[in-house]
């Protein structure tokens, strides 16, 4: 498989309309021009990181409050309030002059923060921070604390060794109700352990701190699944949670502190984690499209930065600037920026990709994805000349076992895609009768797709049709994964009080991915025969219904937009194929369709299908033949794959 020459995008084009910030454009900045010897695909500099970083800035400053306590950002409040908002503002934003000043050892991008230590303990009510309560609304500003104390301990001759006891006290007394109240059963336990570690090494520390420090590592030894990666609380959420938190807050921390002792047990992990993570960028830069908070934007970035801030990863520093630069270019290209402020979505404003607790400033997290900047000029990270990263080629699985993923990316468009078969974020004490989650419940997840909303015909996902009802898939069981496939089983569960039940009832699954083609493979047990079924593909969206083709052969559909197709064909089990419309659309455009097949379930029947996502339209489908319980798929280069699945867990195998 593979071969050939990596793919690489076309050289993005400098204009003021795709980089406008503030009131001056990257072009007007004091940088140098774009540095394509160096920077062979993206062209930018660590003077292009420093020019952004620099604008972001500039731009939320024009909200601060009286005497800098808080940034109150226009837009709607989040459910925590304006309060909260307006701390998170200061916070989030504090976070990322302090990576600003400590790389080049310039204090002044933090001099428009030094008045908010001081006024938010205990100012007036304008710049006043709330107080920290437990989770929940009240609870938004222990999130907060965190990044106020990683960016004191990053910058702590600059800021805290320049206040006087007395501000230094009430700084302090604010910080510590990080340390008095309960976190969410989750990442949030990582924020008190960052406020104790700031207070621990300004000298102020005691029982309490320590007890914060080491509840929180505990509990990450707990969520500690393997292959790199934890689990955001109990159960299985894995999402971007897992780099932008679980690694950095730990591994900063120790890194900024120089404990030695606890790189060495964290630092491998981070570059086991970084070995299947780094590989979920797609070569354009984007991030993969999954899980909650997707707001944060750049965030996503942050552990690959991170592992080369603090030495623990398994790529080369070019390949790590050039996924990084790749991301920060793709969503500036792409309209992340309302006037200078960064928007409350992916690429623009996008209401669907929003949780309860996004408040105006929430995208700020995004400086965490500028952690990089820790690093000088001088550092490899920012010498070496860019790579192409492993999204490039050559075509290629990755089966994440502990996490219950296989990442699929192909070299002739970098395009990357993720089969979820063990990411469900449901807690162990949750309903499963709830609504699903769009960003969890799929089967299938990538880097230039998004699924469609609640309530709109779902994506990805096979559903029963029982009393007018459609089966979710909600609490996710992995069964095994090989190196080109993943399988899980779960309950099919029907929303709402009183729904139907199905009395042992599950839905086994199986995916098989190469190339740009993957097969799927449902075998339903104890469900009745008659019950309708539908499987569904990938949704593409785009602006208008007018920029979607769409095409019906059979039971075999295709949709398209100018740049990608994707392919549902049904290969064993149905009976009709169609295309639903979501007229929410998804975060790539406002409206999608999603290929469709329907037909019935059959007593011991499996239903088979063969999908493709591609830009490079080209490979033949897979040919594909079941007989009983076994499945055999013939692959456009030659390859074969055998499928038993007569016992419990698949026997698959595949040849050259």
């Amino acid at each position: 498989m593979g071969g050939g020459a990596a793919v690489r995008p076309p050289r993005p084009a400098r204009t003021a309309a795709a980089h406008r910030l503030t009131a001056r454009t990257i072009e007007e900045a004091l940088i140098s021009a774009d540095d394509f010897d160096l920077s062979p695909d993206t062209g930018w500099t660590r003077g292009h990181w420093t020019a952004v970083a620099d604008d972001l800035l500039a731009a939320v400053q024009r909200f601060r409050s009286p005497r800098g306590g808080r940034i109150d950002l226009p837009g709607a409040p989040a459910r925590a309030g304006v309060t909260s908002d307006g701390l998170e503002g200061f916070a989030r934003t504090f976070l990322l002059a302090a990576f600003r000043a400590a790389g080049d050892e310039d204090p002044r991008p933090l001099e428009p923060y030094l008045e908010g230590l001081v006024s938010g303990p205990a100012g007036d009510a304008a710049d006043r921070w709330p107080p920290i309560g437990s989770h929940g609304p009240g609870g938004q500003p222990m999130v907060e604390s965190a990044s106020v104390a990683l960016g004191l301990l990053t910058t702590r001759r600059w800021t805290w060794d320049r206040l006087d006891g007395a501000e230094q006290d009430r700084l302090e007394a604010w910080l510590r109700g990080a340390l008095r109240h309960e976190p969410a059963p989750n990442n949030w336990y990582l924020f008190p352990m960052a406020v104790a570690a700031f207070l621990d090494e300004v000298g102020r520390g005691d029982a309490e701190t320590a007890g914060a420090i080491d509840r929180a590592l505990e509990l990450l030894e707990g969520w500690y699944r393997g292959d790199g990666w934890y689990s955001d609380g109990d159960g299985r959420a894995f999402d971007h949670y897992i780099g932008w938190a679980m690694h950095l807050y730990p591994v900063l921390v120790a890194h900024l502190r120089g404990d030695t002792a606890q790189l060495e047990h964290l630092g491998p992990r981070l570059r086991e984690f970084l070995g299947s993570f780094a590989a979920t960028f797609d070569v354009n830069g984007a991030p993969l499209h999954q899980g909650r908070s997707l707001t944060y934007r750049v965030a996503t970035l942050s552990a690959v930065a991170l592992g080369e801030v603090v030495g623990w990863t398994p790529l080369r520093p070019g390949q790590t600037r050039r996924i990084l630069s790749a991301g920060l270019r793709y969503f500036l290209d792409r309209g992340a920026l309302t006037d200078g402020i960064l928007s409350r979505g992916w690429h623009g404003p996008h209401d669907a990709s929003l949780q309860p607790y996004s408040g105006p400033a929430s995208p700020y997290w995004a400086s965490k994805g500028f952690i990089g900047l820790l690093l000088p000029e001088t550092a490899p990270l920012w010498t070496a000349a860019e790579e192409p990263p492993p999204a490039a080629g050559p075509d290629r699985t990755i089966a994440i076992p502990s996490v219950g993923w296989l990442v699929q990316t192909t070299q002739a468009d970098g395009m990357v895609r993720v089969h979820n078969h063990g990411s469900d974020h449901v807690n162990p004490w949750d309903a499963e009768t709830a609504e699903p989650d769009p960003l969890y419940a799929r089967f299938a997840y990538s880097t230039r797709t998004g699924p469609t909303a609640v309530r709109n015909a779902a994506d990805n996902h096979v559903a029963l049709h029982v009393r007018g009802q459609d089966s979710v898939r909600r609490r996710i069981h992995p069964i095994g994964s090989g190196p080109d496939w993943v399988a899980s089983w779960h309950q099919p569960r029907f929303p709402g009080a009183p729904g139907p039940v199905l009395p042992q009832g599950r839905i086994e699954s199986l995916v098989v991915a190469r190339g740009a083609w993957e097969v799927h493979v449902h075998r339903l047990r104890a469900v009745p025969a008659g019950i309708p079924v539908t499987v569904t593909g990938w949704a593409l969206a785009a602006a208008t219904p007018q920029d979607l083709d769409d095409h019906v052969d059979g039971v075999t559909v295709e949709v398209r937009t100018k740049e990608t197709t994707t392919r549902l064909v049904g290969c064993h089990g149905f009976d009709a194929a169609g295309v639903d419309r979501a007229p929410q659309g998804t975060a790539y455009g406002a409206w999608a369709l999603v290929p469709t097949l329907r037909g019935s379930v059959r007593a011991g029947e499996l239903l088979v299908t063969a999908s493709t996502l591609t830009a490079a339209p080209g490979a033949a489908v897979p040919q594909v033949a079941v007989d009983g319980t076994s499945v055999s798929i013939d692959w456009s280069d030659g390859s074969r794959t055998t499928c038993d699945w007569e016992s419990d867990a698949p026997v698959v195998l595949t040849t050259p």
